[in-house]
């Protein structure tokens, strides 16, 4: 069993936690541009407060533990592990409190690259306690606004976790996904689940657009988040989005296998 003490270690050695590669410049760019209320950065969440900039660094020091000092500027940004810690002991009760119900449960995450291999961990402990993983709208078009204007792209369901592809990518050997902040996904989803008469998740699992998205939708949704991403922890301020985790989110896939043991642990669930 992987205790909070090995975990804690491992968070700061690989650097999930503590001093992380996230930038200082990044973060504050983001809590500027949420405050503009720019949808790149709103990912699917519509607050019903006001977020100034100081607001949204007051918020993102208690729920990350990043520097509350305006005038620090620079530099890589910091997550407490202890925070980390605290917000998967929640992440894995909402799990063990899904499992107990033996509820659907629909898991999507736009970095796919980084994070598939903790989602398919979650989604086949989940499946092997009699939850149904839900995989609504496969192969269905998204078009998504992007820098580069106008993409179109594919859902998919890897290991029963949620992904957008390039169209040109749908053959064997090819990336597991693409990059995406878009809610679009998770509306294409759910709305498909709605269509066909069910069932509906009970618990949305993820990041980015994929909880926010979910949770603005009145899912409850829980998931991942870095210093650069206000919004999961705009929702959770908001009761809109369950549970928010603070981490680095953009590390090596397999530094994430020991959160996924870690979270299971917690749940009661062997993997």
């Amino acid at each position: 069993m992987l205790t909070a003490d090995a975990l804690r270690a491992h968070l700061l050695a690989v650097r999930m936690a503590g001093e992380v590669a996230t930038s200082r410049e990044d973060s504050l760019r983001s809590y500027r541009l949420f405050a503009a209320r720019d949808p790149r950065v709103l990912i699917g969440i519509d607050p019903e407060w006001s977020w100034g900039q100081g607001e949204l660094l007051a918020l993102m020091a208690e729920k990350c533990g990043v520097s509350a000092d305006p005038r620090h500027t620079s530099g890589p940004d910091v997550i407490d592990p202890e925070r980390t810690l605290a917000a998967l002991d929640a992440f894995a009760e909402r799990i063990r409190s899904v499992v107990g119900r033996g509820a659907p449960v629909l898991l999507g995450t736009g970095h796919p690259h980084r994070l598939l291999g903790f989602y398919g961990g979650l989604a086949d402990a989940l499946s092997a306690a009699g939850c149904e993983v839900l995989t609504p709208a496969q192969g269905r078009c998204v078009d998504i606004l992007t820098r580069f204007g106008l993409r179109t792209y594919h859902l998919d369901y890897v290991r029963g976790v949620a992904l957008v592809r390039e169209p040109e990518a749908e053959r064997p050997g090819c990336e597991p996904g693409v990059h995406c902040h878009s809610p679009l996904p998770v509306r294409v989803a759910l709305a498909a689940a709605a269509d066909a008469g069910g069932p509906l998740p009970e618990l949305v699992i993820g990041d980015h657009g994929w909880v926010c998205g979910a949770g603005q939708l009145g899912f409850e949704a829980i998931g991942l988040a870095d210093t650069d991403d206000p919004a999961l922890f705009v929702g959770e301020a908001e009761g809109v989005v369950s549970v928010a985790v603070p981490v680095d989110d953009a590390v090596r896939s397999d530094y994430y296998r020991p959160l996924t043991r870690y979270v299971l642990n917690r749940a009661c669930l062997s993997q």
